[in-house]
């Protein structure tokens, strides 16, 4: 090697060790620092500790009392006053990061405006539930109900079909898409980027070119996992416009414990699609992540697709503050003629946490309560209300054959392990209790004495009862009411009743249930 090189070789190594040098001096220099700035936090936590707790304790009673005072099951508000007031602290920081439900005010008045112009815009259908009364006055009850208190009518000239499986409803929705002239509406809990929605983009993108207004709405945690933030750039590139309901900052963001949980697809005003199944994989068995999957769906076709539109036009507009809002929206509710086939009614609703009215839940009891027969319910999640136990149990007391399917296969161990803590309490009331041995079953619906059926996004858990945006359909006196209840017994027949198993558990699994069942409102 030459003198140069080694002096060069030198320079560098001298360079390199001062510069070394530096940087250990600094560090050792900034953890100094560090560790008396957390000395000083110490001893000035600990000489105001006594007024720190004061004023966490001030602010546990004043939580409790706000808690106490909002309209909401004690099973949901007790475990959160019991933690608080027994641990101030941390139970006053885990509910304003995780159980303080996110209204504020400032998203509540946007809903309520974007409402109050979209509202109007449905008919008032008062023949059509005039003619509900006479065929079936309870069904009616439960139609005037949706329509008093979440403002969706019900319907006639309209036909519904219903999908025992969801890659079934995802061909009628494509071929459906592909027929599109004037506008596509698409709002998903969950997009995966991936092989069954690539097949929806292609067509997306051909309508697009066929110059139909395209747009797509998605749950930002709920497609956590699916996609990359490009993804809206992506569509965005492609003509298709698409937006994001409440992207996830945790610690920053007071909205962030209510999310999008809706499925809806509305093809030009005319025809609308609703159901369980998001638009990823899993749903259409492309992948097992979870042993077999079953979903479920609906077809709407005719006047009740309004009321999918309504609701869609409602999240794109309030979802999202900082773009602009459409400006008219009898452009998307276009009356046309269709004659229906059969003499349905139909009546799809939402359900917003935006107001005091638990539209899901309400109309969940209501059924029961209807039924003298049977009354059936699917749920992937079961961690259910007080009052809809008591719903339940009273149904199966007065020999109603209550029953309720959950999965056989946990999608999450911890909330499989609190939906069987629920079991005790409804089966000692008469309620029959199935797991779906197959797999992970997905769907959300209800079916009474061959007369009413209900197929939407609502579980029968607390976050869809009362923190989510979400949507169903409830039907009666067509052919998709018997499709569902041969759906229901189809699904019987690959299902294990645990009845028994749970009727009267041994003490140390009692007690454990009990615990999972007090914590649930906490998750």
């Amino acid at each position: 090697m030459s003198d140069t090189a080694t002096t060069a070789t030198t320079l560098e190594t001298e360079a390199e060790v001062k510069n070394g040098t530096k940087r250990l001096i600094f560090t050792l220099i900034s953890i100094a620092i560090q560790v008396i700035v957390d000395l000083g936090i110490i001893l000035w936590v600990e000489s105001y500790l006594e007024i720190i707790m004061v004023i966490f304790r001030i602010a546990a009673v004043i939580l409790v009392l706000a808690i106490y005072s909002q309209n909401k099951t004690s099973a949901m508000k007790v475990p959160w006053m019991v933690l608080i007031m027994t641990l101030p602290v941390l139970g006053v920081m885990l509910y304003l990061f995780i159980g303080f439900n996110g209204s504020t005010k400032k998203m509540s008045e946007r809903y309520k405006a974007i409402d109050e112009q979209l509202y109007p815009l449905l008919p008032e259908n008062a023949e059509v539930a005039e003619r509900l009364a006479t065929q079936d006055r309870r069904i009616a009850n439960i139609a005037q109900y949706i329509r008093d208190r979440a403002s969706y009518p019900a319907y006639d000239n309209t036909d519904i079909i219903y999908y025992d499986d969801a890659a079934k409803g995802l061909e009628a929705q494509k071929e459906e898409l592909r027929r599109a002239e004037r506008f596509i509406f698409m709002e998903y809990h969950a997009i995966e980027n991936a092989e069954s929605w690539h097949g929806i983009q292609e067509i997306l993108e051909e309508r697009v070119a066929a110059g139909v207004e395209v747009r797509v709405f998605y749950d930002d945690m709920g497609s956590i996992g699916f996609i990359n933030t490009d993804f809206v750039d992506l569509l965005e590139s492609r003509g298709i416009r698409c937006r994001v309901f409440n992207p996830f900052s945790p610690g920053l963001n007071l909205f962030l414990n209510n999310r999008d949980h809706r499925k809806i697809t509305v093809i030009d005003g005319k025809v609308g699609f609703t159901g369980g199944y998001n638009i990823a994989n899993e749903y259409f068995s492309l992948t097992h992540p979870f042993g077999q999957w079953k979903d479920t769906g609906v077809r709407i076709e005719g006047d009740a697709v309004k009321s999918l539109t309504v609701a869609f036009l409602e999240m794109w507009n309030a979802g999202v503050e900082r773009d602009t809002n459409d400006t008219d929206f009898t452009q998307y509710l276009p009356d046309y003629d269709y004659q229906a086939h059969e003499d349905a009614i139909v009546v799809p609703y939402a359900d917003s946490p935006m107001d005091t009215e638990h539209v899901g839940e309400d109309v969940y009891i209501s059924v029961a309560e209807y039924a003298q027969d049977y009354a059936w319910f699917v749920t992937p999640y079961l961690i259910v209300t007080d009052e809809m136990v008591h719903a339940f149990g009273l149904a199966a007391k007065r020999g109603v054959d209550v029953r309720i399917i959950t999965p056989g296969i946990p999608d999450k161990k911890l909330v499989y392990s609190i939906t069987r803590s629920y079991y005790h309490s409804l089966v000692r009331n008469g309620v029959r209790i199935y797991e779906w041995t197959p797999g992970f079953i997905h769907a959300k619906m209800s079916v009474a004495d061959d007369a009413v059926a209900t197929c939407g996004t609502i579980n029968l858990d607390y976050r869809s009862l009362y923190h989510h945006f979400e949507n169903g359909c409830l039907y009666t006196n067509c052919e998709a009411v018997i499709k569902t209840r041969e759906d229901f017994e189809a699904t019987f027949a690959e299902c294990r009743e645990v009845t028994e198993e749970y009727a009267d558990p041994k003490v140390g699994k009692k007690l454990s249930l009990l615990i999972l069942r007090f914590l649930a409102p906490l998750m």
